[in-house]
C-alpha cells in the first residue's frame, strides 16, 4: 500500500500556489516587511471573519496568550486555571506572564476543560480561566462564562486549534474576553512560518496588546511598558489573507473526512470522538481512544499509515513543572486520555481511497475485544 502520511500541506498549497506566489511577489515589490498594509488588511479580515472588533497580529500563539495576560495585568502572585490536557504553550504563556498555571481535569466527551473542575480550583489569587478549544471543537463557554462571572474572573480563549469553529452560531474567538490564535503551518489556517493573533472586542485591551508585542511602544521611540518583539510580518499576513478565503471550504473538507471515519470505523477497542449539536467541529485533529493505543499505532505504522499522539503527557506531569507542586495530584480523566489517545490522518487533499484505507486498516486490526473499553460521557 502507498504510504499515507499523518498530514501533509503539499496538496493544499499546490491548489493555491499561484495566489501564494502572487502574494509573495507583491510584498517583495512593496519592500515593506513589518507593520505594513498586508498586516492591517489581514487583521481587518480575520476580525470580521470571527465577528470581533479587533485583531492584533503577533509572532505566534504562545505570545498571543502571554500578551493577553500582560494586557490584563495578570502576573506575579496571580493564578490562571487551564486544562491539563493541552499543548504546553497554554501553561507556558501563564508562566511567562509571571502568574501560576493551575491545571485541572477535562470532560471525557469533548476533552475540553471541565467547568466544574475549573470552579473547584478557584481561590482568592485566581484571576482568569483559559479555555482551550481542543482538536477543533469549542469548550463549554456558556458554563465557563457563568463560572467566570460569578467569581469576577477573565475568560480567555486558546483557539489555536479551532479556526472557524462555531458554538451556538458564534465563531470561536468571539466567545470570551479575548482570544489567542496560532497560525503555525499545520493549523486549519496556517502561515508559511510562525504567526499568531489576539482577538477581542475591547479596544483598550487591543491597544495594550499591540504596544506589548511592539517593544511596549504605541508611538515610535516611546516605550511605556516592558514589551517584546512579536509581530506578524507582512509576508505571513499576505499568505494568511490568501488562505483565509479558503478556510470554510477546507474545514468542510476536513469535516467530510471525519464524517466518514465516524460512520465507517467500527472496532470494539476503538472509541470515536464525540460531537455535539450546538458545536461545529473543524477537525484540526481526529483523535480516537484505545486501551491498546500503542499496539494500534504500531499496526498502522506497519501498514504505512502515519499517526500522532496529541498529547501523551498532561501539563501537570511535564518535567517543566516538576517543581510546581501539582505533579503528584491525580487528574484521572486527562491521564486516561493521554494514555489512550491516537490521532488518525486527516488533511486537505486526502483522497477517498486514502480515507478508506485508514478505515479498513483500523477495522482489520486484530486486537481482541477489551472487556473494559473506555466510555464517553
Amino acid at each position: 500500500m502507498t504510504p499515507i502520511p499523518y498530514a501533509t500541506m503539499d496538496r493544499m498549497h499546490d491548489k493555491i500556489k499561484d495566489e501564494l506566489r502572487a502574494a509573495y511577489d507583491e510584498v517583495m515589490r512593496n519592500g515593506w516587511f513589518i507593520l505594513g498594509g498586508k498586516l492591517t488588511a489581514f487583521e481587518r479580515e480575520f476580525a470580521a471573519y470571527c465577528g470581533v472588533a479587533h485583531c492584533v497580529g503577533c509572532g505566534n500563539g504562545l505570545d498571543a496568550i502571554t500578551a493577553i495576560l500582560r494586557a490584563m495585568r495578570i502576573g506575579q502572585g496571580n493564578k490562571v486555571i487551564i486544562p491539563t490536557h493541552t499543548f504546553i504553550a497554554t501553561a507556558l504563556a501563564v508562566s511567562y506572564a509571571g502568574a501560576t498555571p493551575v491545571p485541572v481535569d477535562v470532560l471525557p466527551g469533548s476533552f475540553n476543560i471541565d467547568p466544574k473542575q475549573a470552579e473547584a480550583a478557584i481561590c482568592p489569587k485566581t484571576k482568569a480561566i483559559i479555555a482551550v478549544h481542543l482538536y477543533g471543537q469549542a469548550a463549554d463557554m456558556s458554563a465557563l462564562r457563568s463560572v467566570a462571572d460569578r467569581h469576577g474572573l477573565k475568560l480567555i480563549e486558546d483557539a489555536a486549534q479551532a479556526h472557524g469553529a462555531y458554538l451556538n452560531g458564534k465563531r470561536v474567538g468571539s466567545l470570551g474576553d479575548a482570544a489567542a490564535f496560532s497560525f503555525y503551518p499545520g493549523k486549519n489556517l496556517g502561515a508559511l512560518g510562525d504567526g499568531g493573533a489576539v482577538l477581542t472586542d475591547d479596544a483598550a485591551l487591543a491597544a495594550k496588546v499591540r504596544a506589548y508585542i511592539n517593544y511596549g511602544s504605541a508611538e515610535k521611540y516611546r516605550h511605556e511598558s516592558l514589551g517584546v518583539n512579536s509581530r506578524l510580518d507582512e509576508m505571513q499576513a499576505a499568505f494568511l489573507s490568501v488562505k483565509l478565503k479558503y478556510l470554510d471550504a477546507w474545514n468542510k473538507e476536513r469535516a467530510d473526512i471525519a464524517a466518514r471515519y465516524l460512520a465507517e470505523i467500527k472496532h470494539p477497542e476503538v472509541l470515536l470522538p464525540r460531537t455535539y449539536a450546538d458545536k461545529s467541529h473543524v477537525w484540526h485533529i481526529f483523535a480516537v481512544r484505545s486501551r491498546r493505543r500503542d499496539a494500534l499505532q504500531a499496526n498502522l505504522s506497519d501498514q504505512g499509515i502515519g499517526t500522532q499522539i496529541h498529547y501523551p503527557l498532561p501539563v501537570h506531569r511535564q518535567g517543566a513543572y516538576a517543581d510546581a507542586g501539582f505533579a503528584g495530584t491525580p487528574i484521572p480523566v486527562a491521564e486516561g486520555i493521554a494514555a489512550e489517545v491516537l490521532s488518525l490522518p486527516l488533511f486537505i487533499g486526502m483522497t477517498d481511497a486514502e480515507t478508506g484505507a485508514v478505515v479498513d486498516a483500523v477495522n482489520r486490526w486484530a486486537a481482541p475485544p477489551a472487556t473494559d473499553s473506555p466510555g464517553i460521557a
